[in-house]
């Protein structure tokens, strides 16, 4: 009886990962298009306290308001009549996002009122004003 011997080339097999790298390209892709990235208005605030305030999620559209009055969206400083430009900008990249204003407590109610008047002008009727909970 004849032995056979198995050289070294005889075992080399080849593993194929392209399915894999396929499905990790796909997931990938997957997690990009479904998240939502929340921009940072770029200055701290000092919230109000409210007692009836209640929890938001998935805010896509921050605008800031700082103690002195300064519009802020984005990280940078926006002029009253610039805040539908931006909002419109940020909401072009996600068009179901919500708005929420951050006034800082010791900011002017009526900057508020007109900085709220300008989102709703892009055609966001879901527009929150950030509060602390007491």
């Amino acid at each position: 009886m004849a032995r056979r011997s198995f050289s070294q080339a005889d075992n080399d097999e080849d593993v194929n990962v392209t399915p894999l790298l396929d499905i990790v390209f796909i997931m990938l892709i997957f997690f990009i298009v479904t998240s939502t990235f929340v921009k940072e208005p770029g200055v701290e605030i000092t919230r109000p306290d409210a007692v009836t305030a209640s929890e938001r999620k998935l805010a896509s559209i921050i605008v800031a308001i700082s103690g002195e009055d300064e519009i802020w969206i984005n990280k940078e400083r926006v002029e009253l009549e610039g805040v539908k430009t931006a909002v419109e900008q940020l909401r072009r990249e996600n068009p179901k996002g919500t708005a929420v204003v951050q006034a800082d407590a010791e900011s002017k109610t009526r900057l508020l009122v007109e900085v709220v008047n300008q989102i709703r002008a892009t055609g966001i009727t879901d527009v929150a004003v950030s509060t602390e909970d007491v």
